[in-house]
């Protein structure tokens, strides 16, 4: 049977086609193949619907992973994550990315606009979140390696200028190998980190650390990339200006309001976030 035309799977196609419009799920085909042929995909699925099936939504709808609540509030933590701004900002964003990601890369001129908007204000934590794993573990963990030479930031932007942008994505799990990934090793000289260290930290504590962070934002109903958590609250998606500051300025009400009745500004996130957000997904 041609794999197209079951309804169910047209279905269960269409829906994992309207995710990607603003974010990358996990498919291991390269990111450009999948934007380019997006298109194209959707017009044989609604010729074949045209064409008589359409039972199956329901069941398809069904299948995919369950989201956060956009109107609840999570516990994010982010003790040892890398931050730009302010550690006390009123608004945290946690940002869920991996460097394989076109909506990723789309979504940092938006958050480049806010962090205009807003100074000291609001902070931005990144978390990776591997969907594309032969191609974004290798930057993920070089990311990671830097953050613990204090180097964070330089790398990230190295990794979107000389890796994603030229697509040189290290492959074939060269992190495990002794000679370590080639492309981001080269990276790590040219900002002159400590390289016996960065291999070091790429094939031991930075697995862990990426693999926890992973786990703890799936947990909280995320399956696909980029992803926002502000002030616990959940943002899926490249979405636009507009709809970050709507969010942010409800947030950033609500912690004015606490701080004014006495909440210390440094401990906001940990006490109204942290401690009282939700732990888990399901809680009702």
């Amino acid at each position: 049977m041609n794999r197209l035309s079951h309804p169910l799977r047209l279905f269960a196609l269409a829906g994992a086609l309207a995710a990607t419009a603003s974010s990358c799920t996990s498919d291991n085909r390269g990111v450009d193949e999948k934007l380019t042929q997006i298109v194209q995909r959707l017009d044989r699925i609604e010729r074949n619907l045209a064409s008589g099936g359409g039972g199956g939504a329901r069941g398809a709808a069904q299948q995919r992973p369950p989201e956060a609540d956009r109107s609840k509030t999570y516990s994010v933590p982010v003790d040892g994550n890398p931050y730009s701004g302010p550690a006390d900002a009123k608004v945290t964003i946690v940002k869920g990315y991996e460097y394989a990601c076109f909506y990723c890369d789309k979504v940092r001129a938006t958050l480049e606009e806010i962090v205009k908007k807003y100074g000291a204000d609001v902070r931005i934590v990144s978390k990776q979140f591997v969907v594309h794993p032969q191609a974004a573990t290798a930057p993920a963990l070089a990311a990671c390696a830097a953050h613990k030479q204090g180097r964070f930031e330089q790398m990230d932007k190295l990794i979107w200028e000389k890796v994603y942008a030229a697509k040189k994505f290290d492959q074939d799990r060269c992190w495990e190998a002794a000679e370590g990934c080639p492309v981001v090793v080269g990276l790590a000289q040219e900002l002159q980190l400590n390289v016996d260290k960065f291999r070091a930290d790429m094939k031991g504590e930075c697995g862990e650390y990426v693999q926890r962070d992973q786990l703890m934002l799936r947990k909280l109903g995320m399956s696909a990339t980029p992803g926002f958590f502000i002030n616990g609250r959940w943002l899926s998606g490249a979405q636009q200006l507009g709809t970050f500051v709507a969010l942010i300025d409800q947030e950033l009400k609500k912690a004015n309001e606490k701080i004014s009745a006495g909440t210390p500004q440094a401990s906001y996130y940990q006490t109204w976030i942290v401690e009282k957000g939700q732990k888990t997904l399901d809680k009702q």
